[in-house]
């Protein structure tokens, strides 16, 4: 049975001003209604019911995450007391619903991704869970890179001992590479035999409990204590015990952990239009195509332009904002604080956070 872990917990500083510590990206709208989380829930529930469906977030978030999220049930939404990036987040939730269901099958998705084609995503998803059941794999979905992109990870593969169902196919993994620089990411472009590492991943619990038992045995042993705890305890975790298991483990990602070590990966190339959301330029290039003929965004009838292009402006408040002969930059301006930044720089928006703390600006954080 397929289950779903979202992975909540983040601060999204890259979106300062708008993403605060109080109400971070992940449970923002920027396009529409729904916030990320939302979508990113809706989007599987056609294949995973809610009640399959885990979000792990950290433990200030829970309240928000059952308000956007009515219908999931309580004891699904696990609140990390402190952050230890995404191995122990994925481990401990994978202890979880292999307690519930030993023959599990687990999908892994970032809350704050934005995803075209819906259907095809679903079916990449089911592709992949099949591999993972049937093969016993650890499967990950790549996504066929456009440009040299130098913000996202890239993994590559090759074509021999190949999987495929139904005219698609899974690729065993050859190397996982760190985010490049230009000149290497050209590289990786031209080679023809990388995808962006898009940081999804779906295998079966007792597979990747394995694998975290032999590549991260320390974290491995938080793992059995918390086992033993939903076994003493009718599947129910105290917050203690909670805290006493994150707080015994080290932080490293499952890129670096497991992924990069282990030798039975394989990657599905997605079907479907993919975006980590990571920047504001993200944002502006998602609705470029809603521009003005100056190739602007502008979501206020209280902003004019002067030789101004490809700019995007957002802005919470009502005055009258002027651009006059600006290429490519980022305003968004909330009741409290502004960001002016080049859009293709709006990667380094997070260095704001530093500079809030080391001036002791803590409330605009």
């Amino acid at each position: 049975m397929n289950y779903a872990l979202i992975m909540a917990g983040g601060i999204g500083s890259r979106f300062w001003p708008k993403s605060r510590i109080d109400a971070p990206k992940q449970f923002l709208s920027f396009f529409e209604d729904k916030t990320l989380l939302q979508n990113t829930i809706d989007r599987i529930r056609p294949i995973i019911p809610v009640e399959r469906i885990i979000v792990s977030t950290n433990a200030d978030y829970v309240d928000i995450v059952k308000e956007q999220i009515p219908d999931i049930p309580l004891e699904n939404i696990v609140g990390e007391p402190v952050a230890k990036n995404t191995a122990p987040c994925i481990a401990f939730a994978a202890s979880f619903i292999h307690y519930r269901d030993p023959e599990a099958t687990m999908v892994v998705l970032p809350s704050d991704h934005f995803i075209q084609n819906e259907d095809a995503f679903l079916k990449d998803l089911e592709l992949s869970a099949r591999i993972a059941e049937e093969k016993n794999r650890l499967v990950t979905i790549g996504i066929t890179p456009t440009r040299p992109e130098t913000g996202y990870g890239y993994i590559q593969y090759n074509d021999e001992n190949t999987i495929s169902f139904n005219g698609d196919t899974a690729y065993p993994v050859k190397t996982f590479a760190e985010k490049p620089d230009v000149q290497t990411a050209l590289k990786f472009l031209q080679s023809g035999d990388f995808l962006w590492n898009s940081g999804m991943f779906i295998w079966r619990t007792e597979r990747v409990l394995e694998e975290i038992k032999k590549h991260l045995p320390v974290l491995h042993h938080q793992v059995e204590i918390l086992h033993q705890h939903l076994s003493d305890n009718d599947g129910n975790i105290s917050r203690d015990v909670l805290h006493s298991v994150y707080h015994s483990c080290f932080s490293v990602s499952i890129d670096y952990g497991i992924m990069e070590k282990s030798e039975d990966v394989v990657v599905v190339p997605s079907h479907f239009h993919w975006s980590d959301l990571g920047s504001w330029m993200a944002i502006y290039e998602l609705q470029k195509d809603q521009g003005d003929e100056d190739g602007n965004i502008l979501n206020s009838q209280n902003i004019l332009t002067v030789k101004s292009q490809n700019c995007y402006v957002s802005s919470a408040n009502r005055k009258l904002i002027a651009l006059v002969g600006l290429q490519g930059i980022g305003l968004i301006e909330t009741d409290d604080a502004m960001l002016i930044c080049k859009l293709d720089s709006s990667q380094n928006v997070k260095e704001v956070y530093d500079k809030l703390e080391e001036r002791d600006l803590r409330e605009y954080r």
